[in-house]
């Protein structure tokens, strides 16, 4: 199954990001950025053991991509007062983030692209590794 993880139709349904080699990674950043491509913007989704983690993961993927960063979205909970496992929504077209408790989920990046010009190429990718994009842990 090692070269299945070269695909990124192999980690679609999968309900947690696999462990992932330098070169696997590699083939499935170079696979991203293609399908990526003709997508005008994003949507992301982070499972993650924490708050922390998951603004971490989105931190590291907007500096990896060259986003502009996400904002903290107001009507949401301070991050300092969430505990344990979250889901983070990020969403470009509106430039904003929350993160919610949310147990039993587990632990990835789920990237959809958005195009009005080529909806065709409108998909969801991952989940990758909350390490994909390079932060380290902690």
């Amino acid at each position: 199954m090692a070269d299945g993880l070269t695909s990124l139709k192999a980690l679609c349904g999968l309900r947690t990001a696999p462990p992932l080699s330098g070169s696997e990674q590699a083939a499935l950043r170079e696979q991203l950025q293609e399908a990526m491509s003709p997508c005008e913007w994003f949507t992301i989704g982070v499972m993650a053991p924490s708050a922390e983690a998951a603004v971490a993961a989105l931190r590291a993927c907007e500096q990896a991509l060259g986003w502009e960063p996400l904002e903290l979205d107001p009507s949401g909970e301070a991050l300092a007062s969430i505990e344990g496992p979250v889901f983070l929504k990020g969403n470009q077209n509106n430039g904003r983030f929350l993160v919610r408790r949310e147990g039993g989920l587990g632990e990835g990046l789920l990237i959809t692209g958005h195009s009005a010009v080529t909806p065709e190429a409108e998909d969801t990718w991952g989940p990758l590794p909350l390490t994909f994009f390079g932060q380290s842990d902690g």
